[in-house]
Order: C-alpha cells, then structure tokens, then sequence
C-alpha cells in the first residue's frame, strides 16, 4: 500500500508530547517529516526520567532529524529554506515565541504562501492565551480531574491524554487545510489547543448538567447509565469489569452463569429497573463473581457476548495476543539500542495498519540529507557542520 500522505514535506519544531504527536500522525501516515532539534544537545525531552521517559521513544519515529542552532543567522537563513520547500510547518511553543526567532506565521507564510503552520497551545485566543498550560492544568481545569478522582480528590488521568488529543486534532486541522488548498491554492494557519480538546471531552457531562440542572458527580459515584457497569473482584485476587447494558445481554448472562433467579426477578426486568436496583443487584453480582476465576469469568462473557475486560498493565499490553495477531504493536528500536515493541497508529486503510519506516532518530542524524534537499551546496552544509551550526551524528545511535 503506498503511504497516504507520500509527497508531503512537513517541518515539525516541537518538544515534548502535543506537537511531535501531530508530526507522528502526520508522519505513520507517510509525510517526509523533518523534526528539528537544538543543536547540540537536540531535544530535551530525549533526557527526561520518571513518567516522561517514554515521552521521545514513543512520539518520534518516522521522521528524520536536523539538529541545528537557530541562535545564529546562518542556522536560521538554512531552516529559512527547507520552511520554503515545505508543506506544514508544526510547532509547540509559548505564544510568541516563534514570532521572536522570526518564524511566526506571518513571516514563514510571507515566504511560502502555500504553507499550512499548525500551531498547539494552551488555549485558542481569548482572556487565557497567554497563559502556561501543561497536560494536567487543563485537567484540572476543564473538569476532567473533577470527574476523574473520588469526591474531593481531583485525580489526573493515567496518560498524556489532551496532549496526545491535542496532537490529533493539529494533524486533523492539517489534513482539512490539505483539501481546502487544494482549492484555494494557499495554505493557512491552524491551532490546535489542549484546554479547548478537554473541554471538549466534557461535552457529555455539560450537555447532562443542562437537561438535569443537577450538580455533577464524578464518575467515581455516578449513576451509571447501566445496571451493570462494574468492576468484581474474583476468586483468583485479581479484577475483572463486567458491562450488561441491553436487557438481551442480561438474559444472555443470567443464562450463562446459571443465574435463573435473577433473570426471574422483576426488580431487574429491565436496565432502568437495573439500575435502580443497584443497591441490592451489584453486592449480589459480586458474591457471586467472586467465586471465580478471572479467566473462567473472561470466557463466559466472551461465550455470551458481553463487554467485559480484564483489568491491565500498560507493561502486559506487550503480550496481548490481539494486538500481537493485528499489527497494533510496532517493533521498534529505542535510542538505546534496545528493540521494543511500541503502539502503532490505531488506523488501518484497506486492511493494512501503517509501518515503521524509521525509528526515532539519534541527534542530527540526517541534517546532510535534510539540507542538500532544502538545496544547500555540500560546501555549504560543510561549512555549517565544521562550524557547529548543524550537528550530525550518522551513527544513529
């Protein structure tokens, strides 16, 4: 299958997660993309410990680097003509900033008016623009720690979820600025905003407030939609969730788990009647759940067609037999050395999930090649090697 997006030239000068996540997409989905680093030490996320490590391996393969010091005019006037040659310029930093190194919008879009420049923020213009956002800020700010965390205890969620939400969105602004110049011959300017995607994610529970006018709990004791929408502890210590969201499921599962009495019940007749039965159902259910095994109780609800899930690790994804047989893990080899297996792009276009095409790039590891095609003489790029201006490191290690 050829790559979707072969022939686009994307720029992509970011760090940490929102904006590498666009030049990701952009990048699994077949774009040549170009990530530019500092010179010469590169990207500091390459240095993170703790809960960032994984930040570098995982949002940059399928691009090269160029590790240039944009301090200086001549590292500039060089990036100045790979922007020209570009189609999307990506970027991630405080409002401003661009603007102050002179590749704002209105200066790069001067140069090459077909440039469409994603931009990720904090928050799209108003009274908050100017304001510092990471990933957990906007949780707690956009009510989705509130609805995360037990009552009074506003919890983050498990990942860099509106960073990498963010990141989505940018690519797909860029794709529709793609069409749109198809027609209009000129690119334009798209931002992509990490308050505003959180916001969005509180779409469900703000609509809810508005039909009900009642406060929001969160969803650690919610009325759950469903009578049954828990997680049981089972007979071998471990968890399992268990949904029954249909009344055909419930007698799908009274049946399989030879539960006749409840399915004779009429307090749990149907889902509303369910969930206004909770009280006394969900301690009955996991009496009974408990008695099991994890995977005895796993096989039923597969048998029966429930939704059910065994509670996991991140570290035993690296082992599920379904993303192993679908092509949903990637091998792919740290800056280490180490080989790995890493998410691939949850997208698959007719049958086939995208590839590895490059692993995470070392510091500068392809700056000759990424400026001879940005059409600068070899002495030229010598020169700026020699001088330390670009830095290469073709070990790729």
């Amino acid at each position: 299958m050829s790559a979707p997006l072969a022939g686009l030239r994307v720029v992509e000068l970011t760090h940490m997660v929102m904006g590498p996540t666009c030049g990701l997409v952009l990048g699994d989905l077949g774009a040549d993309v170009v990530k530019v680093e500092p010179a010469p030490e590169g990207d500091n996320t390459r240095r993170l410990l703790g809960s960032g490590m994984g930040f570098f391996a995982m949002y940059n393969r399928n691009k090269k680097s160029l590790a240039i010091d944009l301090k200086t005019e001549r590292g500039k006037a060089a990036l100045l003509k790979l922007v020209d040659r570009a189609d999307i310029f990506v970027e991630n930093f405080r409002p401003g900033a661009m603007d102050r190194m002179g590749f704002g919008y209105e200066a790069l879009s001067g140069r090459n008016p077909r440039l469409i420049y994603v931009s990720h923020k904090g928050f799209q213009d108003g009274p908050y623009q100017d304001r510092t956002a990471l990933d957990e800020v906007v949780q707690m700010m956009g009510g989705l720690a509130y609805m995360t965390g037990p009552p009074g205890q506003p919890l983050r969620a498990g990942a860099s979820l509106n960073d990498v939400m963010g990141g989505m969105f940018g690519a797909i602004g860029v794709l529709s600025a793609v069409i749109e110049r198809q027609r209009t011959g000129r690119g334009q300017r798209v931002v992509s905003s990490l308050f505003e995607n959180t916001v969005f994610l509180m779409g469900q529970h703000m609509a809810m407030h508005a039909m009900t006018g009642k406060k929001l709990n969160p969803m650690s004791v919610r009325t759950p939609a469903w009578g049954v929408y828990d997680i049981f502890h089972t007979a071998d210590g471990e968890q399992i969730f268990i949904g029954i969201v249909t009344d055909t499921q419930w007698e799908a599962a009274c049946r399989a788990f030879g539960f006749d009495d409840l399915a004779a019940d009429p307090r749990f007749r149907t889902n509303n009647d369910r969930v206004r039965g909770r009280e006394w159902l969900i301690p009955a259910l996991a009496e009974r759940f408990g008695r099991q095994t994890r995977a005895a109780l796993a096989e039923a609800c597969e048998t029966c067609g429930l939704p059910f899930a065994p509670i996991a690790r991140p570290d035993e994804l690296f082992d599920d037999p379904h993303l192993n047989a679908s092509g949903g893990l990637l091998p792919v080899t740290l800056p280490d050395g180490k080989a790995t297996r890493l998410p691939a792009l949850p997208v698959a276009m007719d049958g086939a999930r995208m590839p590895l095409r490059r692993d995470s790039p070392t510091i500068g590891a392809d700056g000759r090649e990424v400026l001879a095609e940005a059409g600068l003489a070899p002495a030229e790029i010598e020169a700026l090697v020699a001088d330390g201006i670009v830095v290469v490191r073709e070990d790729r290690r």
